[in-house]
């Protein structure tokens, strides 16, 4: 049975709840992947980067055909069944990254979780189903909270698993995504009711055409060409951070992890705290604009950092690009009715997957051209340069795509 609106925020609290160990289970291999890619291959740290950049993209170009069609089963079938399946496909993913005994291995496991990767897009269509339009700002930026506490939790845990071995923080990855399908598996109900679903099509549960569905909302299309541009610039952090602080700071795991944690310590007190005001007084449109701001500062103040302590305070400024999202969730969907929901966020989950396939590529090839012995100009921070400049971009276009359509009083009371 659906979930009746007057409980959402029971629902909403089991939902936060899964999400926060979804990203604990991904924040804690984050400090140990260059260490078990190089235990692999014998590679150099230059090398491993780009090693890296293969691997999320493996996961990425399967995400991104798979992403719209777990987004319409979601929307033909229920949240609940497709959220338990991309848990259980986690779970075996992390397994077999643990017990890897060749690369080929790592590359086989990425396969696997990228065909159920909509973990994160089902839940934002599954608070998007519970929760008033103009309540929603505010309910993204919990689960925004939950991953923040999840990349405050998951790379200190693996940071500090990993000073006994790279491969144990995958076994604790694998443990914490299976308790999490066991957890969802009784507790948590459906929130689509069946008045607002609708058939399965597969002219609209593919990339292209799900892209091309949301051409009825022209407003969107502005806004998601914009937001690519931004995740493009933000995939820059999980893609190189931990490359780039041991490069040039020569940063141990267990200060990687705390590293990860401080950021996600502060992304939690802006999307669970700082949001609540933000939204509401300066509606989505200001506070967009001032998380990009941020993140542009932030990216400078990374590329350009001389010392290891000077990464902390950036990371403070770059906290408010926590704004983001959801402001971009708030204008988008509230131009999108509400059998349309998933389809909206598995589109946008596929728009993701082109990033993911773009973005660690482009940064993690710019890191190894930029730190590799045969390179005529040395610039570990150049990656975080050029997320800068695209950041700048998508704020160029969000202002205006935004004031022509009126929104900027969005999200105001």
């Amino acid at each position: 049975m659906p979930i009746d609106i007057t409980k959402s925020r029971h629902a909403l609290a089991f939902i936060v709840f899964v999400v926060l160990l979804d990203a604990i289970s991904f924040g804690i291999i984050l400090p140990v992947m260059p260490k078990l890619i190089i235990s692999l291959t014998d590679a150099t740290l230059s090398e491993a980067s780009r090693i890296g950049g293969y691997l999320m993209f493996t996961y990425a170009i399967v995400q991104f055909f798979a992403a719209p069609i777990l987004g319409n089963l979601g929307d033909k079938y229920g949240r609940r069944p497709i959220l338990l399946y991309t848990l259980a496909a986690l779970g075996l993913d992390y397994l077999l990254m643990a017990s890897a005994p060749t690369i080929l291995w790592l590359f086989v496991a990425r396969l696997i979780a990228g065909v159920a990767s909509s973990s994160f897009a089902i839940a934002y269509a599954y608070v998007t189903d519970i929760t008033l339009a103009e309540n929603r700002a505010q309910r993204f930026g919990m689960i925004g909270a939950a991953f923040g506490g999840g990349l405050v939790l998951g790379p200190v845990i693996g940071g500090l698993l990993g000073e006994y071995g790279a491969r144990i923080p995958f076994y604790a990855a694998a443990g914490l995504a299976l308790t999490n399908l066991v957890y969802g598996y009784f507790m948590l109900g459906e929130s689509l009711s069946k008045e607002n679903r609708r058939e399965f099509d597969i002219r609209r549960a593919n990339p292209i055409g799900a892209v091309i569905q949301l051409k009825k909302y022209p407003v969107i299309m502005g806004l998601a060409f914009a937001y690519f541009l931004y995740m493009i610039g933000h995939l820059s952090l999980p893609s190189t951070w931990t490359y780039y602080t041991i490069e040039k700071f020569s940063w141990s795991e267990s200060q990687i992890g705390l590293s990860l944690g401080f950021a996600g310590v502060f992304m939690i007190i802006v999307q669970a705290v700082l949001i609540r005001w933000a939204i509401p007084k300066m509606g989505a449109y200001r506070a967009g604009i001032l998380g990009m701001v941020a993140i542009i500062i932030g990216f400078c103040g990374y590329a350009f950092s001389v010392q290891g302590w000077q990464l902390y305070p950036w990371l403070v400024v770059a906290a408010l690009s926590g704004f983001v999202s959801p402001a971009f969730q708030s204008i988008m969907t509230s131009q999108i009715p509400a059998n349309a929901q998933g389809e909206l966020q598995g589109s946008l989950s596929s728009m993701n997957s082109i990033t993911a396939i773009i973005g660690p590529l482009l940064m993690t090839q710019l890191f190894a051209a930029f730190t590799d012995e045969q390179s005529s100009i040395y610039f570990p921070g150049v990656s975080f340069f050029a997320a800068a400049i695209l950041s700048l971009t998508c704020l160029l276009i969000f202002v205006p795509v935004v004031r022509k359509h009126k929104l900027t009083t969005l999200g105001k009371r």
